[in-house]
């Protein structure tokens, strides 16, 4: 069994880290090289950096630069990605896998086309759902616009063109601390073969040994991490005290 990967995830608007909370009221909590380098110093698995501006004004080399130079761990950069000549930017500045979101569900042929000219394991879909009548739905654009598609129908979807991996993004607990969307982690995780990453929710040890339970390959984290005295090491030691392995610094 592959050991499962615990992975902050950092995101910045107008230059600055942020977190937001239910895709809204994104709060300045400080610097994102700071940050990078102190996931550095906890030994983390991977990092995830998604630029949520980058979509409007396009993708800043410079900042990914500025956060490659500093991750010397295995790093995954998304926001703004529209073309396969985005992805080649990102990957040639340093991004180990590039998430693409939006873009896909306009262009789906984008994951196709990235997947056969880079590999599907530089490929990450990022699919960030929220529960409308009873049924979970694909948001794009920040949350602000309904993508039109079923979360779990879109997981086979992106699987079937290549895609290496799905960041599943709850809008509906993001930010909330009070666990992550088990039920839809489940019903994604048992529809596709490639792994799933759990993001949106998680606020104590627990809530990330429920998400791998639920089918997760690998969970990720921003306020719980930001806010609490919690590392990615006590997520691991959390994991592996249940059975799962885990690689502990």
């Amino acid at each position: 069994m592959l050991k499962v990967r615990v992975i902050p995830c950092l995101t910045i608007k107008d230059h600055k880290l942020v977190k937001s909370v239910r895709f809204r009221d994104h709060r300045n909590i400080g610097n994102y090289v700071a940050a990078v380098r102190v996931f550095n110093a906890r030994d983390v698995d991977e990092l995830i950096f998604l630029d949520l501006d980058a979509g409007k004004r396009g993708i800043e080399r410079w900042i990914v630069e500025a956060v490659t130079k500093e991750c010397f761990m295995p790093v995954t950069l998304g926001g703004g990605v529209k073309t396969v000549e985005d992805v080649q930017l990102l990957l040639s500045a340093g991004a180990d896998k590039v998430a693409m979101n939006s873009a896909v569900l306009e262009c789906p042929r984008l994951i196709a086309e990235a997947s056969r000219r880079y590999g599907s394991q530089c490929v990450v879909v990022s699919i960030d759902v929220r529960m409308v009548h009873a049924g979970w739905r694909v948001f794009t654009h920040g949350g602000s616009a309904d993508g039109g598609k079923d979360a779990v129908s879109w997981a086979k979807e992106v699987e079937d063109l290549g895609a290496g991996e799905i960041l599943l993004n709850s809008i509906d607990l993001d930010g909330t601390m009070e666990g992550y969307d088990t039920e839809l982690i489940r019903a994604v995780a048992d529809a596709v073969r490639i792994p799933v990453i759990a993001l949106g929710g998680a606020g104590i040890p627990g809530d990330c040994v429920k998400a791998v339970q639920a089918g997760a390959s690998a969970v990720a984290a921003a306020s719980m991490f930001q806010y609490t005295q919690v590392t990615p090491n006590v997520i691991k030691r959390a994991l592996a005290d249940v059975g799962f392995p885990a690689r502990i610094g």
